[in-house]
Protein backbone atom coordinates (compact mmCIF):
# COMPACT_ATOMS: atom_id res chain seq x y z
CA UNK A 1 0.00 0.00 0.00
CA UNK A 2 1.22 3.51 -0.87
CA UNK A 3 2.41 5.47 2.16
CA UNK A 4 0.33 8.61 2.65
CA UNK A 5 0.32 11.87 4.56
CA UNK A 6 -2.50 11.53 7.07
CA UNK A 7 -4.10 14.03 9.44
CA UNK A 8 -5.82 12.71 12.57
CA UNK A 9 -7.95 15.31 14.35
CA UNK A 10 -8.38 14.42 18.01
CA UNK A 11 -5.22 12.34 17.70
CA UNK A 12 -4.41 12.64 21.42
CA UNK A 13 -7.69 10.98 22.40
CA UNK A 14 -8.17 7.34 23.31
CA UNK A 15 -9.05 6.09 19.83
CA UNK A 16 -7.06 8.76 18.00
CA UNK A 17 -3.83 8.00 19.82
CA UNK A 18 -4.17 4.28 19.07
CA UNK A 19 -4.88 5.02 15.41
CA UNK A 20 -1.85 7.31 15.14
CA UNK A 21 0.44 4.58 16.47
CA UNK A 22 -0.87 2.01 14.03
CA UNK A 23 -0.51 4.39 11.08
CA UNK A 24 3.10 5.05 12.08
CA UNK A 25 3.72 1.30 12.19
CA UNK A 26 2.54 1.16 8.59
CA UNK A 27 5.04 3.90 7.66
CA UNK A 28 2.52 6.64 6.94
CA UNK A 29 3.44 10.26 7.66
CA UNK A 30 1.11 11.39 10.44
CA UNK A 31 0.00 14.84 11.51
CA UNK A 32 -2.09 15.33 14.67
CA UNK A 33 -4.41 18.21 15.51
CA UNK A 34 -5.61 18.34 19.12
CA UNK A 35 -6.22 20.97 21.78
CA UNK A 36 -5.82 18.68 24.83
CA UNK A 37 -9.22 19.84 26.08
CA UNK A 38 -9.34 16.87 28.44
CA UNK A 39 -5.67 16.88 29.42
CA UNK A 40 -4.63 14.03 27.12
CA UNK A 41 -1.23 15.33 25.97
CA UNK A 42 0.54 12.59 27.98
CA UNK A 43 -0.69 9.95 25.52
CA UNK A 44 1.60 11.29 22.78
CA UNK A 45 4.75 11.89 24.83
CA UNK A 46 6.72 8.90 23.56
CA UNK A 47 5.92 9.48 19.87
CA UNK A 48 6.03 13.27 19.59
CA UNK A 49 9.27 13.12 17.61
CA UNK A 50 7.64 10.82 15.04
CA UNK A 51 4.62 12.98 14.24
CA UNK A 52 3.90 16.48 13.02
CA UNK A 53 1.87 17.93 15.86
CA UNK A 54 -0.33 21.03 15.83
CA UNK A 55 -1.93 22.12 19.09
CA UNK A 56 -5.20 23.86 18.40
CA UNK A 57 -8.98 23.78 18.46
CA UNK A 58 -10.97 22.19 15.64
CA UNK A 59 -13.23 25.27 15.83
CA UNK A 60 -10.36 27.56 14.79
CA UNK A 61 -10.64 27.90 11.01
CA UNK A 62 -7.07 29.13 10.43
CA UNK A 63 -5.48 26.35 12.50
CA UNK A 64 -7.56 23.69 10.77
CA UNK A 65 -6.60 25.02 7.34
CA UNK A 66 -2.94 24.92 8.35
CA UNK A 67 -3.31 21.34 9.56
CA UNK A 68 -4.78 20.23 6.21
CA UNK A 69 -1.88 21.46 4.10
CA UNK A 70 -0.06 18.71 2.16
CA UNK A 71 -2.42 16.00 3.41
CA UNK A 72 -3.78 13.03 1.44
CA UNK A 73 -6.18 11.62 4.02
CA UNK A 74 -8.13 13.02 6.97
CA UNK A 75 -9.45 11.00 9.90
CA UNK A 76 -11.83 13.34 11.73
CA UNK A 77 -12.14 12.16 15.35
CA UNK A 78 -12.09 15.51 17.19
CA UNK A 79 -15.20 15.82 19.37
CA UNK A 80 -16.26 16.13 23.01
CA UNK A 81 -16.98 12.61 24.26
CA UNK A 82 -18.22 11.32 27.60
CA UNK A 83 -21.83 10.94 28.77
CA UNK A 84 -21.29 13.50 31.51
CA UNK A 85 -20.72 16.24 28.92
CA UNK A 86 -23.84 15.31 26.92
CA UNK A 87 -25.91 16.49 29.89
CA UNK A 88 -23.75 19.25 31.37
CA UNK A 89 -22.26 20.96 28.29
CA UNK A 90 -24.59 20.27 25.35
CA UNK A 91 -23.94 23.67 23.77
CA UNK A 92 -20.19 22.97 23.67
CA UNK A 93 -20.77 19.49 22.25
CA UNK A 94 -22.83 21.04 19.44
CA UNK A 95 -20.39 23.91 18.91
CA UNK A 96 -17.55 21.44 18.38
CA UNK A 97 -19.71 19.30 16.11
CA UNK A 98 -20.96 22.11 13.85
CA UNK A 99 -17.85 24.28 13.62
CA UNK A 100 -15.54 21.28 13.60
CA UNK A 101 -17.10 19.46 10.65
CA UNK A 102 -17.52 22.72 8.72
CA UNK A 103 -13.89 23.72 9.21
CA UNK A 104 -12.38 20.33 8.47
CA UNK A 105 -14.42 19.78 5.31
CA UNK A 106 -13.81 23.30 3.96
CA UNK A 107 -10.09 23.09 4.72
CA UNK A 108 -9.85 19.64 3.15
CA UNK A 109 -11.46 20.94 -0.02
CA UNK A 110 -9.15 23.98 -0.15
CA UNK A 111 -6.10 21.74 0.23
CA UNK A 112 -7.25 19.06 -2.22
CA UNK A 113 -7.45 16.28 0.36
CA UNK A 114 -8.59 13.17 -1.52
CA UNK A 115 -9.86 10.91 1.31
CA UNK A 116 -12.10 11.76 4.26
CA UNK A 117 -13.00 9.38 7.11
CA UNK A 118 -15.48 10.45 9.77
CA UNK A 119 -15.74 8.98 13.26
CA UNK A 120 -19.45 8.89 14.03
CA UNK A 121 -21.00 7.00 16.96
CA UNK A 122 -23.47 4.31 17.95
CA UNK A 123 -25.36 7.18 19.64
CA UNK A 124 -26.87 8.10 16.25
CA UNK A 125 -29.10 5.01 16.55
CA UNK A 126 -30.56 5.99 19.94
CA UNK A 127 -33.29 3.36 20.36
CA UNK A 128 -33.17 1.31 17.13
CA UNK A 129 -36.07 -0.84 15.96
CA UNK A 130 -33.90 -3.97 15.86
CA UNK A 131 -30.78 -5.35 17.52
CA UNK A 132 -28.13 -6.22 16.33
CA UNK A 133 -28.44 -2.93 14.49
CA UNK A 134 -27.48 -2.53 10.83
CA UNK A 135 -26.08 0.62 9.27
CA UNK A 136 -29.37 1.20 7.41
CA UNK A 137 -31.45 1.88 10.53
CA UNK A 138 -33.08 5.32 10.63
CA UNK A 139 -31.18 7.86 12.72
CA UNK A 140 -33.22 9.57 15.40
CA UNK A 141 -33.36 12.44 17.86
CA UNK A 142 -36.22 11.22 20.11
CA UNK A 143 -36.48 14.33 22.30
CA UNK A 144 -34.96 17.61 21.20
CA UNK A 145 -35.32 18.97 24.76
CA UNK A 146 -33.10 16.24 26.23
CA UNK A 147 -29.50 17.54 26.30
CA UNK A 148 -28.18 13.98 25.84
CA UNK A 149 -29.07 14.13 22.17
CA UNK A 150 -26.66 17.01 21.60
CA UNK A 151 -24.04 14.32 21.03
CA UNK A 152 -25.98 12.04 18.70
CA UNK A 153 -27.54 15.02 16.92
CA UNK A 154 -24.13 16.54 16.31
CA UNK A 155 -22.88 13.26 14.90
CA UNK A 156 -25.89 13.00 12.57
CA UNK A 157 -25.08 16.47 11.25
CA UNK A 158 -21.46 15.44 10.70
CA UNK A 159 -22.61 12.36 8.78
CA UNK A 160 -24.87 14.46 6.54
CA UNK A 161 -22.01 16.82 5.77
CA UNK A 162 -19.59 13.98 5.10
CA UNK A 163 -21.92 12.20 2.69
CA UNK A 164 -23.13 15.20 0.74
CA UNK A 165 -19.79 16.98 0.41
CA UNK A 166 -18.14 13.63 -0.18
CA UNK A 167 -20.16 13.02 -3.32
CA UNK A 168 -18.66 16.11 -4.92
CA UNK A 169 -15.27 16.81 -3.40
CA UNK A 170 -13.55 13.60 -2.28
CA UNK A 171 -12.34 10.50 -4.07
CA UNK A 172 -13.25 8.49 -0.99
CA UNK A 173 -15.57 9.57 1.82
CA UNK A 174 -16.44 7.00 4.50
CA UNK A 175 -18.22 7.02 7.88
CA UNK A 176 -17.40 4.57 10.67
CA UNK A 177 -19.50 4.09 13.80
CA UNK A 178 -17.57 2.83 16.86
CA UNK A 179 -19.51 0.78 19.40
CA UNK A 180 -18.37 0.88 23.04
CA UNK A 181 -14.61 0.77 22.54
CA UNK A 182 -12.60 0.11 25.71
CA UNK A 183 -9.05 -0.54 26.84
CA UNK A 184 -6.11 0.83 28.77
CA UNK A 185 -5.80 4.60 29.04
CA UNK A 186 -9.34 5.36 27.88
CA UNK A 187 -10.01 7.96 30.57
CA UNK A 188 -11.61 7.53 33.97
CA UNK A 189 -15.28 8.45 33.57
CA UNK A 190 -16.48 5.58 31.35
CA UNK A 191 -18.29 2.54 32.74
CA UNK A 192 -15.40 0.04 32.65
CA UNK A 193 -12.72 2.21 34.35
CA UNK A 194 -15.41 3.45 36.73
CA UNK A 195 -16.19 -0.12 37.83
CA UNK A 196 -12.50 -1.03 38.03
CA UNK A 197 -11.77 1.96 40.25
CA UNK A 198 -14.71 1.34 42.58
CA UNK A 199 -13.95 -2.38 42.96
CA UNK A 200 -10.24 -1.74 43.55
CA UNK A 201 -10.90 0.91 46.18
CA UNK A 202 -13.45 -1.33 47.89
CA UNK A 203 -11.02 -4.26 47.80
CA UNK A 204 -8.29 -2.32 49.60
CA UNK A 205 -10.69 -1.48 52.44
CA UNK A 206 -12.58 -4.76 52.54
CA UNK A 207 -11.19 -8.28 52.89
CA UNK A 208 -14.57 -9.84 52.15
CA UNK A 209 -14.90 -11.74 48.86
CA UNK A 210 -18.24 -9.95 48.33
CA UNK A 211 -18.60 -6.37 47.14
CA UNK A 212 -21.71 -4.27 46.59
CA UNK A 213 -21.41 -2.08 43.50
CA UNK A 214 -23.77 0.82 42.86
CA UNK A 215 -24.58 1.29 39.17
CA UNK A 216 -26.77 3.44 36.95
CA UNK A 217 -29.90 1.61 35.85
CA UNK A 218 -31.25 -1.83 36.71
CA UNK A 219 -28.23 -3.75 35.42
CA UNK A 220 -30.09 -5.56 32.64
CA UNK A 221 -29.15 -2.86 30.14
CA UNK A 222 -26.81 -4.30 27.51
CA UNK A 223 -23.84 -3.19 25.43
CA UNK A 224 -21.39 -4.94 23.11
CA UNK A 225 -17.84 -3.90 24.02
CA UNK A 226 -14.88 -4.03 21.64
CA UNK A 227 -11.26 -3.96 22.80
CA UNK A 228 -9.23 -1.04 21.41
CA UNK A 229 -6.75 -3.16 19.43
CA UNK A 230 -9.61 -4.93 17.67
CA UNK A 231 -11.31 -1.62 16.97
CA UNK A 232 -8.17 -0.22 15.32
CA UNK A 233 -7.81 -3.38 13.23
CA UNK A 234 -11.40 -2.87 12.09
CA UNK A 235 -10.80 0.79 11.30
CA UNK A 236 -7.75 -0.07 9.19
CA UNK A 237 -9.88 -2.61 7.31
CA UNK A 238 -12.29 0.22 6.54
CA UNK A 239 -9.41 2.50 5.55
CA UNK A 240 -7.81 0.00 3.21
CA UNK A 241 -10.84 -1.85 1.83
CA UNK A 242 -13.93 0.26 2.55
CA UNK A 243 -16.04 1.50 -0.33
CA UNK A 244 -16.68 5.16 -1.08
CA UNK A 245 -19.82 6.70 0.46
CA UNK A 246 -20.36 3.74 2.75
CA UNK A 247 -20.98 3.48 6.49
CA UNK A 248 -19.45 0.77 8.69
CA UNK A 249 -20.25 -0.32 12.24
CA UNK A 250 -17.09 -1.28 14.13
CA UNK A 251 -17.76 -3.43 17.16
CA UNK A 252 -18.64 -6.94 18.26
CA UNK A 253 -21.90 -8.85 18.49
CA UNK A 254 -21.08 -10.15 21.99
CA UNK A 255 -23.86 -8.37 23.87
CA UNK A 256 -23.48 -8.32 27.64
CA UNK A 257 -25.60 -6.91 30.47
CA UNK A 258 -24.10 -4.28 32.75
CA UNK A 259 -24.60 -6.68 35.67
CA UNK A 260 -22.59 -9.40 33.94
CA UNK A 261 -19.94 -6.85 32.98
CA UNK A 262 -19.58 -5.84 36.63
CA UNK A 263 -19.28 -9.49 37.66
CA UNK A 264 -16.57 -10.14 35.05
CA UNK A 265 -14.58 -7.16 36.31
CA UNK A 266 -15.07 -8.47 39.84
CA UNK A 267 -13.64 -11.80 38.71
CA UNK A 268 -10.44 -9.95 37.72
CA UNK A 269 -10.08 -9.05 41.42
CA UNK A 270 -11.27 -12.39 42.76
CA UNK A 271 -14.42 -10.71 44.09
CA UNK A 272 -18.11 -11.58 43.89
CA UNK A 273 -20.15 -8.55 42.84
CA UNK A 274 -23.64 -7.73 44.02
CA UNK A 275 -25.07 -4.99 41.83
CA UNK A 276 -27.09 -2.25 43.51
CA UNK A 277 -29.42 -0.65 40.93
CA UNK A 278 -29.61 3.12 40.70
CA UNK A 279 -31.13 5.95 38.72
CA UNK A 280 -30.37 5.99 35.00
CA UNK A 281 -29.99 9.14 32.93
CA UNK A 282 -33.05 9.99 30.84
CA UNK A 283 -32.53 8.92 27.23
CA UNK A 284 -30.03 6.14 27.93
CA UNK A 285 -30.44 3.24 25.53
CA UNK A 286 -31.68 -0.09 26.90
CA UNK A 287 -29.79 -2.24 24.37
CA UNK A 288 -26.91 -1.57 22.03
CA UNK A 289 -25.30 -4.12 19.76
CA UNK A 290 -24.14 -3.62 16.16
CA UNK A 291 -24.60 -5.83 13.16
CA UNK A 292 -21.04 -6.15 11.81
CA UNK A 293 -21.80 -8.04 8.59
CA UNK A 294 -20.50 -5.21 6.38
CA UNK A 295 -17.13 -4.90 8.07
CA UNK A 296 -16.81 -8.67 8.40
CA UNK A 297 -17.09 -8.81 4.61
CA UNK A 298 -13.89 -6.73 4.52
CA UNK A 299 -12.11 -9.48 6.48
CA UNK A 300 -12.49 -8.12 10.01
CA UNK A 301 -13.02 -10.37 13.03
CA UNK A 302 -12.41 -9.26 16.65
CA UNK A 303 -9.68 -11.30 18.35
CA UNK A 304 -10.04 -10.45 22.04
CA UNK A 305 -12.68 -11.94 24.31
CA UNK A 306 -14.24 -9.61 26.87
CA UNK A 307 -12.35 -11.49 29.60
CA UNK A 308 -8.99 -10.96 27.87
CA UNK A 309 -9.64 -7.29 27.21
CA UNK A 310 -10.85 -6.61 30.75
CA UNK A 311 -7.78 -8.28 32.26
CA UNK A 312 -5.41 -6.05 30.26
CA UNK A 313 -7.49 -2.96 30.99
CA UNK A 314 -7.73 -3.71 34.72
CA UNK A 315 -3.96 -4.14 35.01
CA UNK A 316 -3.30 -0.76 33.39
CA UNK A 317 -5.76 1.08 35.63
CA UNK A 318 -4.48 -0.49 38.83
CA UNK A 319 -0.93 0.47 37.84
CA UNK A 320 -1.96 4.07 37.09
CA UNK A 321 -4.72 4.66 39.62
CA UNK A 322 -2.61 7.05 41.70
Amino acid sequence: MINKKILVTGGAGFMGNSLVRKLLEKNHEVKVLDNFQRGENFRLNDIRSKIDFIEGDIRDEQIVEKACKNIDTVFHLAYLNGTEFFYTKPEIVLDIAVKGITNIINSSIKNNVSEFFLASSSEVYQTPDHTPTTEEVSLLIPDILNPRYSYGGGKILCELMTVNYGKKYFDKSIIFRPHNVYGANMGWEHVIPNFITKIFQNSTDNNSPDIKLEIQGEGNETRAFIYIDDFIDGLLNVYEKGENLNIYNIGTTNEISITDLAKKIGNCFGKRIQVVPGKIQKGSTKRRCPDITKISNLGFYPKHTIEEGLKITKEWYIKNIN
